[in-house]
């Protein structure tokens, strides 16, 4: 349990007390604030997505690749020193945001259960299996007091008919078993409050499992641990799941506005939400429009649309994956109002952009990043992403950003 004065501090400013009663009448929220300042500092968190390996398809700069990570599909040099960053910068959350795993099958119990070795080789077992690594990948960074929050990406909710005879589909499609699988795997890390409240000294508020969420938009698979949000510390989180059971590639936005809407009726003065697959594809090739096709949520446009209309109207920060590469952008909603995407599906998956792409960022385009945002009492929001290139070389900070609220 973290002790410290910058932990007691924090819990002063949670139970209410204003930092007026350290610094003697002295206006903070008035001044400039250097960008190593972490006076008023209320909460830090992490957010990073995408780091399963691909051994049929790696990128060039992993080969070969390592007898380990053919085996448990994962970049694990990658997302080591990601994990081992994150926690030198002492952040208190981590939001992982998709595909943390392979995947990509048929998440169902095999049909000879007398067989070993068709138990073994199961897509089931797979599943398990690769949760498992990364679940053990994890374990550290919770043990040295960071709560790490898990979010469904295609790969884990998803079946892939090029993988497997047994997807209800063909293509990629979710399916109810993989739902099932990711809340046998993941949802003791949603709302262990026993273990929240061991790290931090109080439980994080106004809780919502998504139990009910699959209602507010017509899905008809239980949502329950896909969709789920809570309070801490002046802050509103959102995680959702952006490709639903018969509704792949769309966000749940009635639930969304409401779950926000009884956030912000609560006081509730910064809206933070997570999905896996983009709002907003990044079109990221300087001379050819690379990829030539959307990605994420813009495969649909009305029901993107009305998501970014949710999003901008709570002034809500919106953190992705799937595409495998860092960008932060601003994106204006049909109502007129802004908000950013901060895409950071760059923790450790085969690149989009190819070493010979001729890309509009190639100083990061290429680098293994991921996002630390740090919230402040006066109401200032610094999100600065960090990273490393595909060589392994230095860690720096590759963009910021500031936001008041």
């Amino acid at each position: 349990m973290r002790l410290g004065w910058e932990t007691v501090l924090r819990r002063f400013v949670v139970a209410g007390l204003t930092l007026a009663v350290f610094t003697s009448g002295f206006a903070f929220a008035q001044r400039e604030r250097d960008d190593d300042d972490d006076h008023g500092l209320v909460l830090t968190f992490s957010t990073v997505g995408d780091s399963r390996q691909d051994p049929k398809k790696p990128d060039p700069s992993t080969v070969p690749v390592s007898g380990q990570d053919q085996n448990w599909l994962e970049n694990t040099k990658a997302l080591s020193r990601m994990l081992r960053t994150i926690g030198q910068q002492r952040a208190d959350l981590l939001f992982y945001d998709g595909d943390m795993i392979m995947g990509y099958g048929a998440a169902v119990v095999p049909a000879d259960t007398t067989n070993v070795a068709s138990i073994v080789s199961s897509d089931l077992m797979q599943f398990y299996k690769q949760y498992g690594f990364w679940r053990g990948m994890v374990a550290g960074t919770m043990e040295a007091g960071t709560y790490v929050f898990p979010v469904a990406g295609n790969h884990e909710v998803q079946c892939n008919s090029a993988n497997t005879k047994q997807c209800e589909q063909s293509g990629k499609h979710a399916m109810v078993q993989n739902e099932n699988a990711w809340r046998n795997n993941m949802g003791d890390l949603i709302f262990d409050d026993t273990r929240f409240q061991n790290i931090f000294g109080v439980k994080p508020s106004s809780e919502d499992d998504g139990t009910s969420s699959a209602a507010f938009d017509g899905v008809t698979s239980s949502q329950k641990q896909l969709n789920y949000s809570f309070d801490f510390r002046d802050s509103h989180f959102t995680v959702i799941n952006t490709d639903p059971y018969l509704k792949d590639a769309h966000a749940p936005v009635k639930w969304l506005e409401q779950d926000l809407a009884s956030a912000k009726a609560r006081g509730a003065r910064h809206f933070f939400i997570f999905g896996h697959k983009p709002a907003f594809t990044y079109y990221y090739g300087a001379v050819t429009p690379l990829p030539t096709s959307p990605s994420g949520l813009d495969n649909d446009v009305a029901s993107r649309d009305a998501f970014w209309n949710v999003v901008a109207h709570y002034g809500a920060i919106y953190f992705c994956g799937h595409e495998h590469i860092f960008h932060m952008s601003q994106h204006t909603s049909l109502n007129r109002e802004t908000a950013w995407q901060v895409l950071v599906g760059s923790g450790g998956s085969p690149f989009e952009a190819v070493p010979t792409d001729v890309t509009i960022n190639p100083a990061t385009d290429r680098d293994y990043a991921w996002a630390t945002v740090k919230v402040y009492e006066d109401g200032e929001v610094k999100i600065k992403a960090y990273g490393f290139d595909e060589h392994f070389g230095p860690t720096h900070v590759i963009g910021s950003l500031k936001v008041d609220r």
